[in-house]
């Protein structure tokens, strides 16, 4: 029997019981489906956390301060200081794309009738760039307003809506920060959301860091912020600013110098636990769609046994019995495979109708994999059944009833 007939005669059996040959197969299309939404899902949310992770700062080394056990005058000493963060300018040239230090402090304001601490902190120009901030009226700080100790302001989102209504009304204002004025320049948020974990509060107010250095007797940088012109040098540079610090200071002060690398790699692992457990649950979805295809192929053999018997007195050899369910088989399991597989595209590929700033990618690799599975799925649990019909004595088979 050629492929051709065999097909040809398979495509017959199964339009002869079409509901039977679709329940069948629906195993098959909610399997296939669901691992190209899984592997999507996984990627979608694996690339948006690490962007997340990202857009606090690209390519970041941050520490300052960690420990130390002498005294509080020697402890003062051991700060990071200004002086620190030039050195690390000056040292680092090219290698880096910028160096900048936070001070901060507090102070009292009026904020809708109701006295209230706000986080006052203090940088430069370059804090803007490194920290990755969004300005959403005005202007950032320059150099000159750090050189020439400008009393000038940037509120954040929430604190501009809350003491002025909006953006555009904040600037030009005046806000009073331990008894001085200072005129609102700009107005700003955070890229990526950090939920307080960093310097930056829903209500702060940047201002110079020239200036902030006279509101408190201690000068202290924490954090200081390195800015690497390139992925690849974060880790080498981590251990290079440690350095530079460590050298400017007393021996046995410790310096908390990190990276963003650790928290991208665990962002990664858990992505990857994620998707190899979502996968599995796949898997299962698939290998329960297989037992249905052979449970429903063995109950055919028993219906069509007369047929087996009639087909082998006329000349059929087991070999032609053996691939004429089996082809049934897989056809049910390809078939199946193939809507799933459209499903599972079809589904991200809808997203773009609705939106264009969000983009879901579609792995090929999924795809494959996925056809390819089902392929395997319809020889594996096919092969049982169309064994037990090959083996059939004919004489028996024409007998049956």
């Amino acid at each position: 029997m050629f492929i051709g007939e065999s097909l040809k005669f398979s495509v017959e059996a199964l339009r002869a019981n079409k509901v039977r040959t679709f329940l069948t197969s629906l195993g098959l299309v909610i399997g296939n489906a669901s691992v190209i939404l899984v592997v999507t899902i996984s990627i979608t949310g694996r690339d948006y956390i690490l962007d997340q992770i990202r857009a606090i700062g690209s390519n970041i080394v941050y520490g300052g301060y960690q420990a130390g056990s002498n005294a509080q005058a020697t402890a003062d000493a051991d700060f990071v200081k200004l002086a620190d963060v030039e050195a690390v300018r000056q040292q680092l040239g090219n290698r880096i794309v910028a160096a900048t230090g936070v001070m901060t402090d507090y102070d009292s304001m009026l904020i809708e009738g109701k006295e209230k601490d706000v986080k006052i902190i203090g940088s430069d120009e370059q804090y803007s760039a490194v920290r990755n901030l969004q300005l959403l009226a005005g202007r950032f700080m320059d150099q000159n307003d750090v050189l020439l100790r400008q009393k000038v302001a940037l509120l954040t989102e929430k604190l501009a809506k809350r003491l002025y209504g909006s953006q555009p009304s904040a600037i030009g204002q005046t806000v009073k920060i331990h008894e001085l004025q200072f005129i609102v320049i700009g107005t700003f948020k955070e890229r990526t959301e950090s939920f307080g974990l960093s310097e930056l509060s829903s209500e702060t107010i940047l201002i110079p860091i020239t200036v902030i250095r006279y509101f408190s007797p201690i000068e202290r940088i924490d954090p200081i912020y390195v800015q690497a012109r390139t992925a690849a040098d974060v880790e080498p540079l981590t251990i290079a600013v440690r350095q530079i610090i460590e050298g400017r200071h007393r021996p046995g002060a410790r310096y908390d110098i990190e990276n963003l690398s650790s928290i991208l790699d665990a962002a990664q692992k858990i992505a990857l636990v994620l998707s190899i457990v979502l996968l599995l649950v796949s898997a299962i979805a698939l290998v329960i769609s297989g037992i249905g295809i052979m449970n429903i192929m063995l109950v055919t053999v028993s219906e069509r046994t007369r047929e087996i018997g009639l087909r082998m007195a006329v000349g059929a050899s087991r070999q032609e019995i053996l691939q004429q369910f089996l082809t049934e088989a897989v056809l049910i399991s390809v078939s199946g495979g193939a809507a799933g597989i459209l499903i599972g595209i079809s589904v991200p590929l809808s997203i773009r109708f609705f939106t264009d700033q969000f983009r879901v990618p579609i792995s090929l690799l999924s795809v494959v994999v996925a056809f390819l599975v089902s392929l395997l799925v319809g020889v594996a649990f096919g092969i049982l059944p169309a064994s037990r019909a090959s083996r059939l004595n004919p004489t028996e088979a024409l007998r049956y009833e």
